[in-house]
């Protein structure tokens, strides 16, 4: 192989769309239910008996075709014993079949159960040939067919709390694609049964490969603002209808990631130094702030359509606690003039109530 060739096969990251799906084993992995080793094992063992007494029952009910070294006619303890040694081609020749029905049962009986016995003997290492295939396959149907997913870039503290949130808010793992370029972080990611992307996010054949461009949502979680700016810009360049969700550490670069093209910033520092202060205080605010953020904890802040029977009603007498209108893609607190009355078409935030 050219010196130039080998290079640009070992830079998968640079054109990862154009490669074919067995080139992308081991950087885009799909989650697939796996059984548990002693299941596995259990099984196979299972399968080998089966087929070592199915083996056993058709030489005896054929023992009179076989002749025993020392001339006696053979036990069903004779038979599971010539299946046993045949089965597993150790053949020590003491029982052999010497009529041509036994010859022919052998052919076309015994032998398939030998190679089905063998089978089992090595499944071990047929998986693992069969792996990359496997998984090249499942590689291109998740390609071909993923749509309106959530992509997370960085698995670390802020992006597994976000999967967290979602997965408690009922989304599917297998809707969440994790970029990353930690392998001990994809590792976590993929057992959890999301599915991950092994790359940098900089770079928009990654985002490319986790398929940014039919998602519907966006969350960049990486661990410096600089990076959060430069993954903002690129997924926007090939995704420009979807929802990106940006956290940054300082305020002051809150208005680079709205310029990049964010939809929403959450600057990670200033929140955590405000709950930090009302600790102090009101610890109880805290706990219900917290509680209000976990979904699965309780009470929990959701978003809904207005229906037709509240319309031209008060936001503050509906049945639900509301906190917002979101009106035109904006949001309006609920002491807000423009929100004496909620219009067809608004948005209600509410706290929900678990059950509902």
């Amino acid at each position: 192989m050219a010196k130039g060739s080998w290079r640009r096969l070992r830079r998968l990251d640079e054109r990862l769309t154009v490669q074919p799906s067995y080139a992308l084993v081991g950087v885009l992995r799909i989650p697939q239910g796996q059984a548990g080793p002693v299941r596995i094992i259990t099984r196979r063992i299972t399968i080998a008996v089966v087929a070592l007494l199915v083996a056993a029952v058709v030489v005896y009910l054929d023992r009179d075709g076989y002749r025993d070294a020392q001339g006696d006619r053979l036990s069903f303890l004779d038979c599971l014993y010539y299946s046993a040694v045949t089965l597993s081609t150790t053949g020590y020749g003491d029982i052999t079949p010497i009529s041509e029905f036994a010859r022919t049962v052998n052919i076309f009986v015994i032998t398939p159960l030998r190679i089905a016995f063998l089978i089992l003997l090595v499944g071990t290492t047929l998986e693992v040939v069969t792996e990359t295939s496997r998984q090249a396959l499942k590689i291109q149907r998740w390609r071909s067919k993923v749509r309106n997913h959530t992509v997370v870039i960085g698995y670390g503290t802020k992006g597994k709390t976000a999967i967290a949130a979602m997965l408690g808010d009922e989304a599917v793992p297998g809707d969440i694609v994790v970029v990353d370029t930690d392998r001990a972080a994809l590792d976590r990611a993929a057992a959890a049964g999301l599915v991950t992307v092994h790359g940098d996010a900089t770079k928009s054949d990654v985002l490319r490969l986790a398929s940014v461009q039919h998602a519907a949502a966006i969350i960049v979680a990486t661990s410096r603002d600089d990076t959060a700016v430069l993954v903002t810009l690129t997924a926007r360049e090939i995704s420009p209808q979807s929802k990106i969700v940006a956290a940054i550490r300082e305020a002051e670069n809150q208005h680079l990631l709205r310029q990049s093209g964010a939809d929403s910033v959450v600057v990670s520092s200033e929140t955590a130094g405000r709950l930090l202060g009302l600790a102090t205080t009101t610890p109880s605010v805290v706990e219900m702030i917290e509680d209000l953020l976990t979904p699965d904890a309780g009470l929990v802040i959701a978003e809904r359509e207005v229906e037709p029977s509240e319309v031209g009603g008060s936001p503050r007498h509906l049945r639900d606690i509301v906190l917002g209108v979101v009106r035109d893609g904006n949001l309006l607190r609920i002491d807000s003039p423009e929100v004496d009355a909620v219009e067809a078409g608004d948005r209600l935030l509410y706290i929900r109530t678990p059950g509902h």
